[in-house]
């Protein structure tokens, strides 16, 4: 018996007991992959020599291997918090201007609004936005929380769903000539709110009159005035409806629209002002009205929530992540904007990754080169907001294994003693 085998079995259980203990103490890192340490025996001989009676020299470390196993995902409340449900890794630049790859999700951001880890040294990395929220699937690029606010956008566009009661009484314009003030001159109103290219809202009010079957004459006002902000009176337009109900033409005098779309060309936003009425230097865009969804039948006039383009300025409210990795922030206009989208790296080896610490991991040659692509594309994972990936670290398992390695920790110790003890009584013989 050698000491060189004993000694190699100190060794490896000795390691075994590191990985062990590393292992139990990262129990409850976020992010954070188990590794096992792989073992190979040890045989001396010579080339042409044969292997039956040979004696093997011991064992070896082959390797440290990880176990990138799905760890457990668990809601935390965090805002920035993410996990992977599935494969891929974190894409984030270090200090010093190398990537770095991670499963740990646990972001926040600093004081520029730059995306970085929990320790503040790495920034996530993905890609960018451009001011209409598109991606732009380019490099990769600091992912930022833009805090600024959301640009108004001048209203162009007026289109909803409503019906027209078609039992209601026809009013004589004649002896009723409309008037916005009196009820009694007109059958039903739909307001709209509108803003102008400074975010100011403005309520446009469509005054609907019966006036014959199947004709109703449509008046609008906004701010209680013209569009173009006069007071004179204002010019109708014409709904005819065929006998099934359905509108066939707007008349616009002197013209008659085909395609049930009219347009307000002239208007003039302004305010009152001490009582007097001034533009307000704002501009406006043409309002185009579609009518070509309004009915004449016999039920109850309604209409359903007008849908337009036109949004007064936003401040941000909320940060909300989808499956993708699409980071969509949430304005106090009841709007939404993409500002970014989060990148997966994957690799051909995830083996051949270089522990870095802080729960990253590194390129190698072994490892190969990233591919990067967003979540949920091909094999990469999606992603779980508000949530952690725990660490899939098996406690039980460990526990035994820290047992074993204790036992052949023992055992190899003995096998040195009785080697010793067989040295001395050789020596005490001589």
């Amino acid at each position: 018996m050698s000491f060189n085998i004993g000694l190699s079995g100190l060794y490896a259980a000795n390691k075994q007991l590191d990985v062990t203990g590393n292992n139990i103490a990262n129990v409850a890192t976020t992010g954070f992959k188990s590794s096992r340490a792989e073992f190979a025996d040890i045989y001396a001989a010579s080339k042409l020599g044969t292997g039956q009676n040979s004696i093997g020299n011991g064992v070896n470390l082959a390797a440290v291997s990880q176990q990138f196993t799905q760890g457990d995902v668990n809601g935390s409340g965090g805002i920035l918090d993410m996990a992977i449900q599935g494969g891929g890794f974190f894409v984030q630049k270090g200090s010093d201007g190398s990537l770095e790859y991670t499963r740990s999700g646990a972001f926040r951001a600093d004081k520029d609004g730059f995306i970085t880890n929990n320790t503040g040294t790495s920034r996530l990395q993905g890609y960018a936005a451009d001011a209409d929220g598109k991606i732009i699937k380019g490099a990769l690029t600091d992912l930022q929380l833009n805090l600024s606010n959301l640009p108004p956008q001048a209203s162009s566009k007026v289109d909803s769903t409503s019906n027209l009661n078609s039992s209601e009484p026809v009013i004589d314009q004649t002896t009723k000539p409309f008037n916005a003030t009196d009820t009694s001159t007109f059958t039903t109103q739909y307001s709209t709110t509108l803003y102008d290219s400074q975010g100011n809202a403005h309520a446009m009010v469509q005054y609907m009159v019966k006036t014959d079957s199947n004709k109703w004459m449509a008046y609008t006002q906004i701010d209680g005035r013209n569009p173009d902000g006069t007071t004179t009176a204002p010019v109708g337009r014409l709904l005819s409806f065929d006998g099934a109900g359905k509108l066939e033409s707007i008349t616009v005098p002197p013209a008659t629209v085909s395609n049930t779309t009219w347009t307000i060309a002239d208007w003039n936003p302004g305010s009152l002002v001490d009582g007097v009425w001034k533009d307000n230097g704002a501009d406006a865009k043409s309002i185009a009205v579609n009518m070509s969804n309004i009915t004449q039948y016999n039920s109850a006039s309604y209409r359903n929530p007008p849908v337009t383009d036109g949004y007064a300025t936003g401040q941000i409210t909320g940060l909300k992540i989808d499956g993708s990795g699409v980071l969509f922030a949430t304005f106090s206009n009841q709007q939404s904007k993409a500002i970014g989208q989060i990148s997966l790296a994957s690799f051909n080896n995830e083996q051949g990754l270089q522990p870095s610490g802080g729960t990253t991991w590194r390129e190698t040659f072994a490892s190969g080169q990233p591919g990067y692509d967003t979540p949920q594309a091909g094999t990469l994972g999606s992603i779980v907001a508000n949530s952690l990936e725990n660490s899939n670290v098996n406690l039980t398992n460990e526990l035994v294994d820290l047992i074993k390695a204790q036992s052949n920790y023992q055992a190899n110790a003995k096998t040195i003693s009785t080697q010793s003890t067989i040295m001395q009584t050789i020596i005490q013989m001589t």
